[in-house]
């Protein structure tokens, strides 16, 4: 005997198996997220500033020194093809926040007596809104301090200074969105408006959303790896305007 679904049954079994599909999916990404933070937390537990990642910070050259620092969208900076006669040093660490970034200058930067530095970070601290959106405003607050800092101390060594906006963000995956929230787009546009205060004789400030952001405000996908990050694409575009500011 052949039995029939009837339609509401029909649409009841397929809401079912999609809320399936999107449950598992949720599932395997907050494990990978869980596993991912549990590795960070207890990494940053025996190294707390990342030290141990360049252990060799005084690179010895005679050429003018570039310094690239600040998180991982700085790590992943490659250098710009159009430099020449110039050696360009990358002091990104995946994670970090401003505070870490702050904390290990001097071992990391000040050592190499560049030219020229070049910081992006701010993104990490922001990020962490949605988890503590009580803290909100410390949170924007320190930030701004510990960028405004970092700035002080790299001009202090003497060199130019380059700081980048906050990269934009890209397109919201449906797995983030439980865990995310506008307050955090947000709060990187008052950061950037920060930013946008530190420029001076010898602070550029280079605006990153011209470069990157479509209409909607967000990275243009073409430029984007992931949510948070660049592709090759996306630094060669941020290559092409920067690199006539990076002459010592």
């Amino acid at each position: 005997m052949n039995t029939q679904f009837n339609t509401p049954t029909k649409i009841a079994i397929v809401v079912l198996s999609f809320a399936l599909i999107v449950s598992a999916i949720l599932n395997v990404f907050l494990y990978q997220q869980g596993q991912k933070y549990y590795l960070l937390l207890n990494s940053t537990a025996l190294d707390p500033l990342g030290l141990n990642s360049y252990p060799n910070s005084a690179e010895k050259t005679q050429k003018p020194v570039i310094v690239f620092y600040g998180d991982s969208r700085a790590e992943s900076w490659q250098p710009p093809d159009q430099i020449k006669n110039i050696t360009i040093i990358n002091r990104g660490i995946g994670g970090q926040t401003t505070a870490q970034v702050l904390g290990r200058f001097q071992e990391h930067v000040a050592s190499l007596k560049p030219k020229i530095i070049v910081i992006q970070v701010g993104v990490n601290d922001l990020k962490a809104i949605p988890l503590f959106p009580e803290q909100k405003e410390a949170i924007i607050r320190n930030c701004e301090t510990n960028i405004g800092q970092i700035v002080k101390n790299s001009l202090d060594t003497g060199a130019k200074v380059v700081v980048t906006t906050i990269f934009p963000l890209g397109t919201l995956p449906i797995e983030r969105r439980p865990l995310w929230s506008d307050d955090v787009p947000i709060a990187i546009k008052d950061v950037n408006d920060y930013i946008k205060t530190l420029a001076g004789d010898r602070v550029i400030v280079f605006d990153s959303s011209q470069v990157l952001a479509n209409s909607q405000g967000i990275v243009d996908p073409k430029y984007s790896r992931d949510f948070l990050h660049l592709n090759s694409e996306g630094y060669a575009a941020l290559n092409k305007e920067i690199a006539g500011i990076l002459v010592p």
